[in-house]
């Protein structure tokens, strides 16, 4: 039997995305949103999906480099099919995409569970400190207008109090989670080590540069087809490279608060394209069609990878 800690992991994002389904819906109208889909230029939507599943096929690719050192050499269909279902399995159950992706692996290319785990997280750490750079970027190029931003809206003093009192918790949160034995602590500090873990074993690898550009490859084509797809609407073809980065930084961050980012995801777009004073509508319209599309796409290749793998691998074995 479940434990309600596990049950309230699978309801609470779901129940979330439902709330934020009704509430995105419930500021535009069901008609007008229809009409945007139907004005949209599919042409740069297509672009976007090719340029999403180049990123997914780079995905897998990639983490053949990690499984060379465990001494497998998994086939690249496999690893691709593995990926497409992970993501579909993440719309049902968040986070269940990469155990999921690992049992795959573990079935079709007789690569232990645990090891073939283990090439996952370490995948996702590079994925974080990816993600963690282009946020870097952002505040990089857009410094002058983020602290513009913040001095309109709150007093110079107390930004100045703020941020001191922030240096002074991070300090104390440092110092008490260094000598805490507490499971929190211990969890926060084996995060920290995975992470350090993670990148230096990046360097120790064969292909290592070949692994580092694939990171970087997966990343420019996220960010390009978020910004390709704005195109689809002439009302965001003006649209600044900070106003697209703060929005995929946004929507990469709903689609883990909620399931695939069903809901959060539209919403995540319209806070961070209102901070730029672009309009609502077309915003939000942006968001759904860009969810919807990938979403899509997600669905219709990673349902055929669960489908198509038994068959692919009971073709190899009779051969």
């Amino acid at each position: 039997m479940k434990s309600p800690k596990s049950i309230l992991k699978v309801v609470l994002p779901l129940l979330l995305g439902v709330i934020l389904v009704w509430y995105s819906l419930s500021q535009i109208s069901i008609p007008t949103l229809v009409q945007y889909f139907k004005d949209a230029d599919y042409t740069w939507i297509l672009f976007g999906v090719i340029i999403g599943i180049l990123s997914h096929l780079s995905r897998a690719y990639r983490w053949l480099y990690m499984a060379e050192p465990l001494g497998f050499k998994p086939k690249f269909v496999n690893s691709v099919m593995a990926v497409y279902s992970a993501y579909l399995i993440n719309f049902t159950i968040p986070r269940a995409g990469e155990i999921a992706r690992a049992s795959i692996l573990t079935n079709y290319e007789d690569i232990p569970f645990d090891k073939g785990f283990g090439t996952i997280v370490a995948e996702r750490i590079a994925d974080t400190i990816m993600l963690l750079l282009i946020i870097v970027i952002a505040l990089f190029l857009e410094f002058q207008f983020i602290y513009d931003f913040f001095i309109d809206k709150f007093n110079p003093l107390s930004l100045a109090l703020g941020g001191i009192a922030l240096l002074v918790l991070g300090l104390a949160i440092f110092l008490f989670i260094k000598k805490s034995t507490s499971i929190f602590a211990l969890k926060v500090k084996n995060f920290f080590a995975g992470l350090v873990e993670g990148v230096l074993s990046i360097f120790k690898m064969k292909n290592k540069w070949a692994f580092i550009f694939h990171t970087i490859f997966i990343w420019v084509m996220y960010v390009s087809m978020f910004y390709i797809t704005t195109f689809a609407l002439p009302e965001l073809n003006n649209i600044s490279i900070a106003a697209v980065l703060i929005g995929f930084i946004l929507a990469s961050f709903s689609i883990a608060a909620t399931n695939g980012g069903i809901g959060s995801f539209p919403e995540a777009v319209v806070i961070a394209f209102s901070l730029f004073s672009m309009a609502e509508d077309p915003s939000r319209a942006f968001g759904w069609i860009m969810w919807s599309t990938q979403t899509l796409v997600i669905i219709v290749l990673g349902g055929l990878s669960l489908i198509y793998l038994p068959i692919y691998n009971r073709k190899k074995t009779t051969l």
